[in-house]
This record gives C-alpha cells, structure tokens and sequence, in this order.
C-alpha cells in the first residue's frame, strides 16, 4: 500500500484504544472524547477497509479475525511512532535567549514577569545575567542586553524604549524626620545614598537647576542596593517608577519632593550579528510592556542637553 493511501489517523488511534481496553466508553475517558465519537471513527475505518473490525455486545467490544490482525500491526506501528517523538524532542536543541541587564531592572521589572513571558513562549529558555558596568554586549556573553544609560554612553544601540522621570523616595519613617515644606534644593543637607561617586545625584540636582554638588561617602554599585536601603530607612535615593511602582503603591517609600526630572533612558542593545527570531520577539514584547505601563516615559530626544557630574564640576 502507498503511503498516499493511508487511513484516517484519528480513526486509527480511536480503533486502537477501544480494541486495547475493551470497550467504547474506556477509548473515550481515554482519548478524552465522547463514546459515540469512538464509534463513528471505528465505523469510518471500517468502511474505509471494507471489513469490520470489532463486535459490539453489552459487555464490551471482541475483535473480529480481520480486527486482531489489523490491531497488532496499528499498535505496534503508533508504538514506533510515540518511540520516535521522544526521540526527536529529547535531541532538539534546546532555544536559550541570554539577556544582559541593569541589575535593579533585572531584579524589580523583568524578573517578576519571566513566567508571564514562558507562559507565551514556553518553548524559550532564558538567562537573565545581572551586570551594572557593561556599555555594549558581545554575542559570545548574549543575545541582547537592557541598559540605561545617556544618548551616545552606549555602543550597538537597537532601540531606546522610554525615558521615565527620576524622583527621590525615602521610607515613610525617614521621611517623618525631615521638614514639612521640602525643596529639591533642601535635599543637599540631608542623608543620600549613592550608586556611584555622587554624579547620578549631581545630574539630577543640576537638572533642576541647582548647582552645587555632591559627594559620596559611600558608593554602591546597583540601584536595587540602594532602593533597599532606602527603603529600610538609611536615607534618600533616587529612583524612577520602573524601579520601585511597588513600593510606592504599598506605601513602603513615598517621594520626597513633588519634583522629578527624566534623565536616561532604558535602552536594548544588540551585537553586531543581526538578532535572532527569539530576540527580536523579546524586544517587541519589552517596548509594548514598558510604553503601555508608563505613557508618559515615552522616549522623546532631550534638548538643550544634560547635566552631568563633569558640568556640574566644572
């Protein structure tokens, strides 16, 4: 027989459980159909064969001499078949997309909803590698990268997804111990905490138009360290709605001052190679979650340019 001429599969299948259990309502509990589907697909078989292959009676189904026959070869011909699927699946590659990322970002954004996105692509693996000095991404370390940086810091830009406003937040008790009426300008005397040497904090003062700068005493390498120290009540950070919605909604941090102002932008960067299926997928994903959660971070070019700790020092 040609392999053009073959029998309807799913009739096979149904054929196949009803003779190996013994009975109509068995094949449907394990097919997860209904009994009379069993028949009419045992019935389309028949037909299309020309013989029958079971006999129905009140205690189940027998097999005919014809049905014996044809059941030994289809179960070992849908053993084969089952055999070979595991074999095939267990070999496939496996389909990993590797992301650097800012680690506050990493920890507080993409994280929480890595089994959201499975859940849309189950197939996909990913490895989230938290880094907080990386300015470009080699496709030996992954397949794109999350950074947050100013215009022209960062190298194998493939998109700039949003610039969301920077605000500084403190716990409610720290906040407690600070004046009322609190002006931007009021915050240099108070207890900073501080990602780097003092230039984040310098960037957003000067933004603000206040000129004088900072220094730390004490720096720390990711925002996410900061935040929860912050939170904890050590002092004042800085922050931006992406990293810390959470917290503001449950009350644990509350802005200092009403004043914030956009600085840099959350940007994909991508190797040289062009980037993958997987990849592109992802950044699409990426722009549609964060432009949809934060309208008003929409990326818009800065004018006039941004202050900086070098600016400020100068």
């Amino acid at each position: 027989m040609s392999i053009d001429r073959l029998p309807p599969l799913n009739a096979v299948r149904a054929f196949e459980a009803a003779a190996r259990l013994g009975s109509y309502v068995a094949a449907a509990q394990a097919l997860h159909v209904t009994q009379p589907a069993i028949g009419r697909h045992v019935k389309i078989l028949e037909d299309w064969l020309g013989v029958r292959l079971l006999d129905r009676s009140s205690r189940g189904v027998r097999l005919t001499p014809e049905g014996a026959y044809y059941y030994q070869c289809v179960s070992q011909a849908l053993k084969m078949l089952a055999h070979a699927d595991q074999v095939v699946s267990r070999r496939a590659p496996e389909r990993w997309l590797r992301i650097l990322c800012v680690p506050a970002f990493a920890s507080r954004w993409l994280t929480p909803r890595i089994e959201a996105l499975k859940a849309i692509r189950p197939e996909l693996k990913i490895a989230i590698e938290p880094n907080a000095t990386f300015t470009s991404v080699d496709a030996r370390q992954a397949d794109l990268a999350i950074a947050y940086g100013l215009p022209g810091e960062l190298s194998g830009v493939h998109e700039v997804l949003i610039r969301p406003e920077v605000f500084a937040v403190c716990s409610p008790a720290f906040r407690a111990t600070l004046p009322l009426a609190l002006e931007v300008a009021d915050l240099l005397r108070c207890r900073l905490i501080h990602v780097d040497s003092g230039g984040w904090w310098n960037s957003w003062f000067a933004a603000q138009g206040v000129r004088q700068c900072v220094q730390a005493d004490t720096s720390h390498v990711s925002n996410d360290i900061v935040l929860n120290l912050a939170k904890a009540g050590h002092g004042i950070a800085l922050a931006t709605e992406v990293l810390v919605a959470n917290e503001l909604a449950e009350g644990s941090l509350v802005r200092c001052v009403a004043r914030g102002v956009a600085l840099e932008s959350y940007q994909v960067l991508t190797p040289t190679q062009a980037p993958g299926e997987d990849a592109l997928w992802f950044i699409a994903w990426l722009r549609e979650q964060l432009r949809t959660g934060y309208p008003d971070a929409a990326w818009q070019s800065p004018t006039g340019g941004v202050q900086t700790a070098k600016n400020c020092l100068s």
